[in-house]
């Protein structure tokens, strides 16, 4: 059972794991700020403008990523009504968030989309051309069969001939145009949209919308992931340096109460032989018993240990002296 709890047991995370996380964390909120900046920066063309748009760009990408993190913080705390705000202004500043995306993601695509547009366009044209030039070979065509008819060969026929033949060359020149026009560098993108598309039976403006849509609310919860893993963890080694400062405390605290007792009885030990030395000197100052241990322990209820330790004191400052018969003799004044 101890091997089975050992197993399941919370454990803080190496620095690998966590350089990935704060890299993977890093790279979300990096890329979050960029598509927003595309965004705000399209705002207005002002130079000013724009880096006034720019920097409310960053702020908001900053602020939502802490208020997630302070979310994260109050819900630990139970603080419910807190994290209740905390959640709102994430929501509204990720709202935002998610239309820069929105717009960064989607201009991306349009760029590419256009790419495509301006070679479609340009091998229309050259169709266009290529068509027209073969409409005028086939009437040319049709001119040297009326000159077969009328028999004349040699002048009409040769000449229309000699035309078509130009006009094959441009033919073949235009195809060759055509066909070496640049390959678009991004048709993935347009692959992916086109195949989004027909896999689900819309059209590719709509299969386009949803995916930035998409791709933008992922960034976001990605981002979000990674900013509540790394604030659960910091507070799970919060929790640990507590536990373990506690646990040092409790150690040393039976010992210092040990001390601190024996101090206290040693003081109480003191004080009452202060108390009972200072009684015997009462009695025997006022005449109240004979200066002998057995009437002072009578007088006072003492056991044979503090009796001798009251005439100890009396015998070392000089207030009794001592026969030897081993009787006391009392030397202080009498009342």
């Amino acid at each position: 059972m101890d091997h089975l709890k050992n197993q399941h047991t919370r454990h803080a995370k190496g620095h690998f794991a966590m350089t990935v996380v704060y890299s993977f964390t890093g790279a979300a909120i990096l890329t979050s700020i960029i598509f927003s900046l595309l965004l705000f920066l399209s705002i207005d063309e002002n130079p000013w403008m724009k880096i006034l748009f720019g920097t409310l760009a960053v702020i908001f990408e900053l602020g939502k990523f802490f208020a997630w993190y302070e979310f994260g913080e109050r819900i630990a705390r139970n603080d419910f009504i807190a994290s209740l705000s905390a959640f709102t202004f994430y929501a509204i500043l990720a709202a935002i968030s998610i239309g820069g995306s929105i717009g960064g993601i989607n201009s991306a695509t349009n760029t590419t989309q256009r790419h495509i547009d301006v070679k479609q366009s340009k091998v229309t044209a050259f169709n266009l051309q290529i068509a027209a030039l073969e409409k005028e070979i086939d009437l040319n065509n049709i001119a040297a069969a009326k000159y077969i008819e009328l028999n004349r060969i040699a002048t009409g026929v040769a000449r229309i001939q000699k035309e078509n033949a130009l006009l094959r060359e441009k033919q073949i020149e235009l195809a060759i145009q055509r066909d070496n026009l640049p390959v678009t560098n991004q048709g993935s993108i347009s692959g992916l949209i086109g195949s989004i598309a027909d896999g689900l039976g819309i059209k590719a403006m709509d299969a386009q919308l949803g995916l930035v849509v998409f791709l933008s609310i992922l960034l976001d919860l990605f981002g979000a992931f990674f900013i509540g893993l790394i604030s659960e963890e910091l507070r799970f080694t919060r929790t640990l340096a507590t536990n373990k400062q506690q646990t040092e405390q409790k150690t040393t605290q039976p010992t210092v109460k040990k001390q601190n007792n024996e101090v206290s009885n040693i003081e109480t030990t003191l004080s009452r032989a202060e108390i009972l030395y200072q009684k015997a000197l009462d009695v025997l100052h006022a005449g109240e018993v004979r200066c002998s241990k057995k009437a002072i322990a009578n007088k006072l209820g003492l056991n044979n240990e503090e009796v001798d330790q009251i005439f100890f004191g009396l015998l070392e400052k000089g207030l009794v002296t001592q026969k030897a018969n081993r009787h006391f003799t009392w030397q202080g004044e009498r009342a």
